[in-house]
């Protein structure tokens, strides 16, 4: 825990009055701060607080696609995404990936995903994205989101760009992040969760950028409506600390890139794992996770047991001692042998150990880590030599 947003947070337990709606003016007033650093000016009657991003979401979709359209993700996508649009009532459409990154859609697919819908009676209306992906940790290039978004808004898609990982880029001087907000302004609505680079994931805290058009500005009033019903506003503590890390001063700023380079080392070392055992995985590019699939180590796996992404997230979770979800809970088939992988869980159980690993120069050399990869190097060993087995004789 940064000690600053904890005396923040301290500091405004004893307020009683309630957050308005949306969020106060302070709140909104520091992310047009920080959305303009990031070269998205807004002003405040374009902006939307809640309590975390999934508050948030469930409003836009209301807004958006309550009244019978339907709702575009790509597949795999995070999986928060597509239950949302579910309890509204909505079919939730999952659109394939390119090979180089995840959660853009493939344009061509995404057209292709648009025509058929509509062939079939659906009104798609709204398409979910992020270019710094959860649950792959890739970023898709600008080339590949130009093409996506110009497809999208040309079919009258509504896009929300949930940019809750775009400030923990491992390489950040060598890997381009656009936002489509910089690309379709009029067309984008842009979500992030401050949980994602600037608050602990226990203080729920979020906010949304509207598009400054006509519509945008109707799309912003009823999402408001929609909070409202749902009684979701922050807490006055809660909304203190997120006014203080949206505005980014030296320690929250020194925090996040200590926390970014500590995530991409050790990232960077269970890629190397699971890929040294057979598996397929894109490099990790930002947050704090790693997609792999094990497709070419199944037949070692049916050996075990494991025919899909339920039974891999069952064997490796007990393996491993820490969550391993399978695809499928990101919308992936249940029948591949995908995988996601938290760097989390490998830097300590204990905030003890978990400090030691921050602020160590070599944090892999740590036992607790070093223990935690060598385990997970384990698991995926056993299985390559399983799968050396079964190979024909030369």
């Amino acid at each position: 825990m940064l000690p600053e947003l904890s005396a923040v947070l301290a500091a405004a337990a004893g307020r009683a009055d309630a957050q308005p709606v949306g969020g106060a003016p302070a709140l909104l007033e520091a992310a047009c701060g920080y959305w303009t650093r990031r070269g998205l000016p807004c002003v405040p009657d374009r902006i939307a607080a809640g309590p975390g991003a999934p508050a948030l979401l469930l409003a836009i979709t209301a807004a958006l696609a309550g009244d019978g359209a339907d709702v575009l993700v790509p597949r795999p996508c995070a999986a928060w995404w597509a239950p949302y649009a579910r309890l509204l009532g909505r079919p939730v459409f999952h659109v394939p990936t390119p090979a180089e990154s995840g959660g853009v859609p493939d344009p061509y697919a995404l057209l292709e995903t648009v025509r058929r819908v509509r062939a079939e009676g659906g009104a798609p209306r709204l398409l979910v994205l992020s270019v710094a992906d959860d649950p792959t940790a890739t970023v898709a290039p600008p080339e590949l989101l130009h093409e996506t978004v110009e497809a999208a808004t040309a079919e009258g898609l509504h896009l929300v760009s949930d940019e809750t990982w775009r400030d923990t880029l491992h390489a950040p001087h060598d890997t381009v992040l656009l936002s489509p907000a910089e690309m379709w302004p009029d067309e984008v609505t842009v979500v992030t969760d401050l949980a994602g680079a600037l608050l602990p994931a226990g203080w729920p805290a979020a906010v949304a950028r509207f598009p400054a058009t006509a519509a945008g500005r109707r799309l912003h009033a009823r999402v408001l409506d929609v909070l409202t019903a749902l009684g979701a506003r922050l807490a006055a503590p809660v909304a203190a600390a997120a006014c203080y890390a949206l505005d980014e001063p030296p320690p929250v700023t020194e925090r996040r890139e200590a926390t970014v380079r500590l995530h991409a080392r050790v990232a960077a070392a269970a890629h190397s794992a699971v890929v040294a055992a057979g598996a397929l995985a894109r490099p990790p590019q930002a947050g704090r996770h790693l997609y792999a699939d094990l497709a070419p180590l199944r037949e070692p796996l049916a050996a075990r047991g494991v025919g899909d992404a339920q039974e891999l997230e069952d064997l490796l979770t007990a393996r491993l001692g820490m969550p391993a979800p399978g695809g499928h809970r990101f919308g992936d088939d249940l029948g591949a042998l995908r995988v996601r992988l938290a760097t989390g869980p490998l830097l300590g159980g204990t905030d003890e150990e978990r400090t030691e690993s921050l602020a160590s120069p070599a944090p892999l050399e740590l036992p607790h880590v070093r223990g935690a990869l060598v385990s997970l190097k384990s698991a995926f060993d056993d299985l390559r030599d399983d799968a050396q087995r079964w190979e024909p004789p030369r």
